[in-house]
Parts: structure tokens; C-alpha cells; sequence
């Protein structure tokens, strides 16, 4: 019997050895996916600096923050999540860190995601894609009964 327990104790304990071997655990496919977004973006626009940093994926969540500044100081900030949600993956924004809307996840594909909210006033989609030149943001939908859209491209900065 002792035999038996020893062989039990030791075939756990191989499993846990095999286990704690093979690293940490592995990123939720849908925003790990996404790590193409990670990383201190810069742009700067009509001598307006806009700044988003992203961070990597971890924990099911892709935590970010957008500024804008000029001459005068700061005019706007956004706090920002992407995260997986019991119903999908969904992008969060809190503008001037009051209240949250959340989009949630139209389409994916390498280097490219649309988020969209059609309850939204504006924007109802935010769409992001690496190119060559950086990452570019966009945000559409209706405003005012009309068809608008902003497009944005940020180099990598420091």
C-alpha cells in the first residue's frame, strides 16, 4: 500500500515539475492577439503632441492611455482598456476619466481590429491598423446626421 501512495505522490509531483516547467501561462488568444497595438505611439498635429501608450496584453486585458498637449498644456485624456468580457472582447473608454462606454469587437485580422457601438453619438466605430508608416486610428460614424471620420498616424516615440 505504501508503495502504491509513493507511486501517486511521485506522479504528482511529476506533474507539477512539468507544469511549472513549461513557463507561465499562455495569453487568452483574443487580446493577446492584439500586441501588435502595444507601445508608446506619438503624433503631432496642427502643434498638437498626441500620445498613446499601450500596454501588452496580460490577463485577459491590454491597459492604454491617449493624451493630447499643446503650448497651453494638456486638453484632453482618455483612459482606455481592451479586455475580454464575458460576451467578447471589447474596447472600454473613460474620456477625461468620467464614465465608460464600451465597444465591442466588430472584426479582427492581422494588424488590423474595428471596434463599433452603434448606440454611440460619436464615434460608433474605432478602427486601428499597423502600416508601414505606424499605427493609424480612426473613429467614424454619425455626427449630427452626417457621415464624418478622423484618421490619425502615430510613430513609435519615446
Amino acid at each position: 500500500m505504501s508503495k502504491i501512495i509513493i507511486g501517486l505522490v511521485m506522479g504528482v509531483l511529476g506533474l507539477f515539475a512539468a507544469y511549472s516547467a513549461s513557463g507561465p501561462r499562455q495569453e487568452k488568444p483574443g487580446v493577446a492577439a492584439l500586441e501588435w497595438m502595444a507601445g508608446f505611439w506619438v503624433g503631432i498635429e496642427h502643434g498638437t503632441r498626441m500620445e498613446e501608450l499601450w500596454m501588452r496584453p496580460a490577463g485577459g486585458v491590454m491597459l492604454g492611455l491617449h493624451r493630447d498637449i499643446d503650448s497651453a498644456g494638456l486638453v484632453w485624456f482618455e483612459y482606455l482598456r481592451i479586455e475580454t468580457t464575458e460576451s467578447g472582447i471589447a474596447y472600454v473608454t473613460s474620456p477625461q476619466g468620467h464614465g465608460t462606454t464600451v465597444f465591442p469587437l466588430k472584426e479582427a485580422a492581422r494588424g488590423r481590429v474595428v471596434f463599433e457601438n452603434l448606440e454611440h453619438d460619436f464615434p460608433q466605430r474605432i478602427i486601428y491598423r499597423l502600416e508601414d508608416d505606424g499605427l493609424h486610428a480612426r473613429v467614424e460614424g454619425l455626427e449630427d446626421g452626417k457621415v464624418k471620420a478622423r484618421e490619425w498616424i502615430w510613430k513609435k516615440g519615446q
